[in-house]
């Protein structure tokens, strides 16, 4: 059959990029880093491209790509999905929480204006939570608190996304590691700092050093949310899949109504292949965050991977309502209608997602699969080809042109042959 494919966009915050860790369609290559979380609205990040769920028989060994959507460990990938390579813009991404807060906990001066520097941060008053920080900064110069709050500020006023090594050697990054550094060199064993210290890593793409502060910073904070989370995307990062599950699930139990936990959550169930698992997190997401179209769509992408294409399409066209200018939910929903036998339906939705983001590989692999379906075999190989110009090295592409010539032979007229 024809793969058709999901895909799983990165949040806003750190994500973590993944190859489907612990899934058998990426058993034989490596998984790419993860994204990473933010500073605020700390989130994972979703997996990438893996042909989860086989689409509906098409009369030939096409099939759809399915970005983002882990298929169980117990599931056989088709061959195309062994070694896709996600898309980059279908990458997931899983955010963190809100970090840490930085007051003491006491009524003196200092902790009413760090209080005041959360409580604004929060709220994304950036001003007003640099103002707070730097009136904190005066009135205790060596208290590494409002340092670390002022590198927060700056890191949101940046404008920087915070993934996994999207900015390597970038200078303001590495300039607020050093403020960083400096502000643990007044109490190494300041839990906060540790953690901004290891998100700041992970931007840089220095994975490994990233998680080193963030198991520090757990030691000296077991009980905070927000470690534990980032602690699990810097441990996507490096590979170690399994163990980020217990750090997510120790998130979501400090900080149970935080939707941004029960993504993260459910984003690394998805991933081990737990997939009721993951439907009932991005449930409860969904029923904390209503109008939050990634919830929807991660949702509606575990739904696909649990073979419930007629429950994932109210989901997928949810976050299509919310956020009609992804590309990425658009194509899910394509797959999700291909999935449901609605083939013009799923291929307006995969020509509208391909219009709107023209490097969107699995826009042009769910176009060409319902086309095949349909008949259609030229307007098939067109979108096939497309897709695999944008990416020559993806195999699901070369091998749905390989199953489409084989499927023209074997329609082709006697006469013909």
């Amino acid at each position: 059959m024809l793969p058709s494919a999901l895909e799983l966009l990165p949040r806003r915050g750190l994500g973590v990029l993944l190859c489907a860790l612990g899934a058998s369609a990426c058993a034989a290559k490596p998984a790419p880093p993860p994204a990473i979380p933010t500073a605020s609205n700390a989130a994972l990040v979703a997996p990438p491209p893996i042909n989860a769920a086989a689409a509906p028989g098409c009369g030939s060994k096409i099939e759809a790509a399915c970005h983002d959507v882990p298929k169980p460990k117990d599931a056989e990938p088709p061959p195309a999905a062994q070694a896709a390579k996600p898309d980059p813009a279908s990458e997931p991404a899983v955010k963190p929480a809100a970090p840490v807060g930085l007051s003491h906990g006491s009524e003196s001066p200092l902790d009413v204006e760090l209080s005041a520097g959360d409580r604004a941060y929060d709220a994304d008053d950036l001003a007003a939570a640099k103002l707070h920080y730097e009136k904190a900064s005066r009135l205790a110069p060596k208290d590494p608190a409002p340092r670390v709050g002022l590198v927060r500020v700056a890191l949101a006023q940046s404008g920087i996304a915070t993934d996994y090594a999207i900015a390597p050697k970038n200078p303001k990054i590495t300039a607020l590691l050093k403020q960083t550094d400096a502000a643990l060199k007044l109490d190494p064993n300041y839990a906060p700092a540790h953690v901004e210290r290891g998100r700041l890593l992970l931007i840089l793409g220095s994975a490994p050093d990233a998680l080193s502060s963030l198991e520090r910073a757990t030691a000296l904070a077991p009980d905070d949310a927000e470690a534990q989370s980032a602690l699990g995307v810097a441990l996507l990062a490096t590979g170690k899949a399994s163990e980020a599950l217990t750090h997510f699930k120790r998130a979501a139990e400090l900080d149970r109504d935080n939707p941004d936990r029960l993504t993260n959550l459910g984003t690394a169930e998805l991933i081990q292949g737990q997939v009721t698992d993951a439907i009932a997190s991005f449930s409860r997401a969904a029923t904390l965050a209503p109008d939050d179209p990634r919830v929807h769509g991660d949702l509606g992408a575990a739904y696909l991977a649990n073979n419930r294409p007629d429950q994932a399409l109210p989901e997928l066209n949810r976050a299509v309502a919310l956020a009609p200018e992804r590309a990425t939910f658009l194509s899910n929903l394509a797959y999700a209608y291909f999935a449901t036998g609605k083939l013009d339906d799923a291929i307006a939705t995969a020509k509208k997602a391909s219009e709107l983001d023209p490097k969107l590989g699995s826009a042009f692999i769910n176009l060409g699969t319902a086309l095949a379906k349909k008949g259609d075999l030229d307007g098939a190989e067109r979108a096939f080809k497309k897709a695999l110009a944008l990416d020559p090295s993806d195999p699901r592409a070369k091998a749905n042109l390989s199953d489409l010539q084989e499927l023209r032979t074997k329609t082709r007229p006697p006469d013909s042959k």
